[in-house]
């Protein structure tokens, strides 16, 4: 069975699951150029008017469509034969075994079972004429043979050109002595309300069409740190995986990747799709590459909240704000420091921490980028050379507190009591109060805080002493920075009494 995404939605809503789209016979998986495309933006109908009809966008774009047939290698089983190495020579026993062992490849003992294979069907579609093929990565990521059924029943091998799992898309290449039909991708951004046809090889029957809208942009699914999905009510199911979403002048908007069901099931008029920005950025570096190349700051961030904002002077919680910064990435060696809030990337607005992490993965490697930082109450400017993000790694690690059980009594006006760290960098923990801010905020014994407020602090008096400049300057929260066992965080702690 090919696995896609794993299921983080679950957790927002255990009414819904996130299925896959891909598959055939039961299998279950998670949901550009040219010189000429198939079709042209002069389509009568527009997307302000609905069409009394879809047949002729998709009369002229079908044939650019293929089902990708995937078989992957099964995992072989020992037949755990005993070994009749020491009986004689004419023993009847040993011709018996030593004919039904050649059968599958030994003479004796543990046998092992041949090659077993099993198939599944996906979508993709041609994106030039020479052959390249785009598709989803969960279709093709444990593919021992790939190959893709066109329009007209012809079946052709595939090469895997490349794969970008963060992503899941992929790029097949197949070769041909004709050319091929392709469609190119949407240069304009779709709309809310927008009409989308899907096409697609849902399970498995061959090439098939649904129509509907977009339903919303920018969908964060929890499939990957670069989620910005389109989300269409074009019905969309299993097989349908890496096939094309379209406009109404036949260009490509988006590619069909998962969809949204309960308990597991099918189609309920929630499908997400990559959009055509994303998908041909990432299919250009694959075409080049053979894999993708990204931006990389080499820092750990959390997503600023209207608390973290209000305790460092900000007028509104948005932006990112740097946890920690790692040795070995670009960071290290800047201007940025822990603390720092990234309000823009080259003059572009930071909404959330997810917005840094698509913007700067976005860059190449080596571009010199400038950040827009929010520091001692103040605007700065840092200049910055991105590096190559290292292997798995993204640009930074989006941290999202987790309550913990407190324990302890009340002191002072941040609900907890403090010791020197036996390293003297910030201080310990040692009592939290279960009803004061900083429990509910996840604060718990053993914690070390390190800042308050961009100050480095070592003792209960530096605490108390940042508490009541904070307090002075009329601010209802100080931002701590927080150690333990998970790493390091900012959280934003009330300030009581």
């Amino acid at each position: 069975m090919i696995s896609g995404f794993r299921n983080r939605i679950a957790s927002r809503t255990s009414a819904l699951a996130l299925v896959a789209a891909l598959g055939a016979a039961g299998v279950v998986v998670p949901l550009v150029k040219g010189d000429a495309s198939l079709v042209t933006p002069a389509h009568a109908q527009t997307q302000t008017q609905a069409p009394f009809s879809f047949a002729d966008v998709v009369e002229k774009v079908a044939p650019a469509v293929v089902s990708v047939v995937v078989k992957t290698e099964t995992e072989q089983t020992s037949l755990n034969l005993p070994n009749f190495g020491d009986l004689p020579e004419d023993h009847p026993f040993r011709k018996f075994f030593k004919e039904f062992g050649d059968r599958f490849g030994n003479n004796e003992g543990n046998q092992q079972r041949p090659h077993r294979f099993a198939t599944a069907q996906g979508s993709g579609f041609f994106i030039s004429d020479d052959g390249y093929v785009v598709t989803n990565n969960h279709v093709v990521a444990k593919a021992a043979e790939i190959s893709v059924r066109m329009n007209d029943g012809t079946e052709l091998e595939a090469r895997l050109i490349g794969t970008d799992p963060k992503t899941d898309l992929a790029l097949l290449k197949v070769e041909g002595s004709d050319k091929f039909p392709y469609v190119k991708f949407a240069q304009a951004d779709v709309r809310i309300g927008d009409w989308v046809i899907a096409v697609g090889n849902p399970f498995g029957l061959g090439g098939s069409v649904t129509a509907g809208i977009v339903s919303a942009r920018g969908r964060d699914i929890g499939a990957g740190p670069y989620d910005d999905f389109l989300q269409i009510d074009a019905p969309v199911n299993r097989g349908n995986s890496g096939g094309p979403a379209f406009n109404l002048d036949g260009e490509v908007v988006g590619v069909n990747t998962a969809i949204f069901a309960p308990g597991g099931g099918g189609n309920v008029g929630i499908a997400f799709a990559i959009p055509a920005a994303t998908t041909q950025g990432v299919i250009d570096d694959l075409r080049s590459n053979g894999a993708v190349a990204r931006g990389w700051l080499g820092v750990q961030i959390q997503a600023v909240t209207d608390e973290i904002g209000e305790s460092v002077g900000l007028k509104e919680g948005k932006g990112a704000i740097i946890a920690s910064i790692l040795d070995n990435g670009p960071a290290a060696d800047s201007e940025l420091r822990i603390g720092d809030i990234i309000t823009h990337v080259d003059g572009k607005k930071i909404d959330d921490s997810r917005d840094l992490v698509r913007l700067i993965g976005g860059l190449d490697p080596d571009h010199k980028t400038e950040l827009t930082i929010w520091r001692d109450g103040k605007e700065q400017t840092v200049h910055i050379t991105l590096g190559k993000q290292p292997g798995d790694e993204t640009i930074a690690s989006v941290q999202t507190p987790e309550g913990k059980p407190a324990k302890a009594e009340l002191e002072e006006s941040l609900g907890i009591a403090v010791a020197p760290a036996e390293d003297g960098k910030g201080v310990t923990v040692t009592t939290v109060n279960p009803d004061a801010d900083a429990a509910g905020k996840g604060i718990s014994e053993g914690d070390v805080i390190l800042q308050i407020n961009g100050k480095d602090v070592s003792s209960a008096s530096e605490l108390s002493d940042a508490v009541a400049a904070a307090k002075k300057d009329g601010r209802k929260a100080v931002l701590a920075l927080v150690q333990n066992a998970q790493g390091q965080r900012f959280i934003p702690l009330g300030i009581g009494g």
